[in-house]
């Protein structure tokens, strides 16, 4: 017998937005030689969160960002990664020296069936598979924590929080796995500081500077001295001041309702159906309306437009396993829980 295939909410959101780009994820595991660095640095705070709640000791953590920015000295994006990473953990572990919740667990995972809802049946094709930030007590009440990242936070971001269809689903897994009730979703949100390192000016700009503004004076004289890189000490106190700022960080409670827990389980079942339709049939159909869905193009958008020429994949693809979120990395600890 056939073992049913391993799922994840990562698969299933990108199948409702693009079919393509889950045949050529999925099915044919294709991902980009080139990573985006802003889930680079998302992995890099979550494993700094997991490391604080489970010990709270900020001289671990910044040992920990140096050995995963292990190059931060030469490397420009290893750089920046590990100054904001650097500023924003110092200012967290002071934001939140003490917490009002009991940590349950930290990087749970859990696997499950998708239930057809009009049998009670479990899918033979698929199981769902995921991984939680963690699992906290507040009082007598169960919530599903929640790490987010984010470029900037306002009353959209928040707004759109409860549209979150994979923690929802998540809590309902977590349930069946752990036995508990869960309440709700806590929200952790850590916003990313937009500052830049000063590089200074090189001789060549400097004297460019000094020769535009001798020609304004009138004096025919310019105390104007040349630019020098900021320094990492200047650069972290500019992020440390930023980081005071109490807006950089926010803690979001959001009420889980059963009801809403009953329509997402359709949902799923749904997808699984379109999904084994699409397989059958051969049809993974492109939705273009999603190529510049971030303001940046599809990470299969080469491919796509250059219809699937092998040229492409060699030279800008790789083959790596899916679900590549459910895996342990080198640097991370195994799932905990209290």
């Amino acid at each position: 017998m056939t073992q049913p295939l391993v799922s994840t909410y990562s698969m299933w959101s990108l199948f409702r937005n693009c079919r393509k780009a889950v045949e050529l994820r999925y099915l044919q595991h294709l991902v980009p030689l080139e990573r985006d660095r802003n889930l680079h640095f998302g992995a890099i705070i979550h494993e700094c969160l997991q490391a604080w709640h489970q010990r709270r000791d900020l001289q671990e953590i910044l040992a920990l960002i140096n050995r995963l920015c292990p190059e931060h000295l030469q490397d420009e994006n290893q750089r920046r990664d590990w100054h904001l990473a650097t500023a924003l953990m110092k200012a967290y572990a002071r934001r939140y020296a003490s917490d009002n919740f009991e940590i349950v667990a930290l990087e749970k995972n859990f696997e499950g069936p998708i239930i057809n809802p009009a049998t009670g049946a479990a899918s033979r094709s698929f199981v769902l598979a995921g991984k939680v930030d963690g699992v906290v007590r507040i009082g007598d009440d169960y919530f599903i924590l929640e790490h987010k990242t984010a470029g900037q936070l306002d009353g959209d971001y928040l707004e759109k929080l409860w549209t979150d269809f994979q923690i929802t689903i998540y809590a309902h897994y977590i349930e069946q796995t752990m036995g508990i009730p869960i309440t709700g979703i806590l929200y952790n949100v850590l916003v990313k500081a937009k500052l830049q390192q000063g590089k200074g000016e090189t001789e060549e700009e400097y004297q460019a500077r000094r020769a535009e503004l001798l020609a304004k004076s009138k004096t025919g004289k310019t105390t104007a001295k040349r630019k020098l890189p900021e320094s990492d000490d200047e650069f972290q106190l500019r992020l440390a001041e930023k980081y005071a700022d109490s807006e950089m960080f926010h803690r979001e409670m959001l009420y889980l309702s059963r009801d809403r827990f009953d329509v997402l389980r359709s949902e799923l079942w749904e997808l699984t159906q379109a999904f084994l339709d699409a397989r059958r049939r051969g049809v993974f159909y492109q939705n273009t309306a999603f190529c510049f869905n971030y303001q940046r193009p599809c990470a299969y958008f080469p491919l796509c437009r250059s219809n699937g020429n092998p040229n492409v994949i060699e030279n800008f693809y790789q083959r790596v396993a899916p679900n590549e979120e459910l895996r342990v990395l080198p640097n991370e600890a195994p799932e905990t829980v209290f």
